[in-house]
């Protein structure tokens, strides 16, 4: 997804949201609920407002972010190598960010929403959707599995998000599985989360095995 599309389709989903909060509005309570606990019980309210900045503000911000962090980009580790991933990265949690707004909105509306089970499942479909072209970013300052290891090594950082992507991806799938059947939030969380120290200690193991290599050939 290249920079033109990427702006159109973030304007768009903006847009979308924007008429959504217009249409919702009237419908509102002044104080509505814009937090929720993990077993998705209201435990904080706003006026209603602040709908606009977690919404259409904090997407537009995501917008700008995503068009200037490139030019800040040091050599070396530029962003325009893996250009449609890193766009394509920001419209995947825009996404998020406006279903997440649309079940605030509903919930505002006095609708039920389980909310307890519908964001979990939205978070595990951008973990599935984010990591399955994970293997294709290059090192960076902004995006990917950022540890000392990986930018220190361009191979350690290939082979380390060709394995991320994989456990991205099989976390979602295995938390949307869990989700499904009805598992505790404590445990969706830990699937959400379980690939990210594996692929931690996986960068780590390959940078000493690279230096260990190195150091043979030497």
């Amino acid at each position: 997804m290249m920079k033109a599309r990427f702006i159109a389709l973030s304007l768009l989903m903006i847009a979308a949201v924007i008429a959504a909060t217009l249409y919702a509005w009237p419908q509102m309570p002044e104080v509505v609920a814009v937090h929720w606990n993990y077993r998705g019980e209201v435990d904080g309210y706003a006026p209603r407002a602040v709908l606009w900045l977690l919404g259409p503000g904090l997407m537009a911000f995501l917008l700008l972010l995503a068009l200037l962090l490139p030019s800040l980009s040091p050599r070396r580790f530029e962003v325009q190598p893996f250009a449609p991933t890193f766009y394509y990265s920001f419209v995947v949690v825009m996404g998020l960010l406006a279903y997440v707004h649309g079940l605030v909105l509903a919930s505002a509306m006095g609708m039920e929403v389980p909310i307890a089970r519908a964001v979990p499942a939205g978070l595990l479909v951008m973990l599935i959707l984010a990591g399955n072209p994970m293997g294709k970013v290059r090192r960076n300052f902004y995006l990917g599995i950022r540890t000392p290891w990986t930018l220190a090594s361009e191979r350690v950082w290939y082979v380390t998000h060709r394995l991320a992507a994989r456990l991205m991806v099989g976390s979602g799938l295995l938390g949307l599985v869990a989700l499904a059947l009805g598992a505790p939030a404590w445990l969706l969380l830990v699937l959400a989360l379980a690939w990210v120290p594996l692929a931690i200690l996986y960068s780590l193991l390959q940078y000493k095995r690279l230096d260990k290599d190195q150091l043979e050939i030497h």
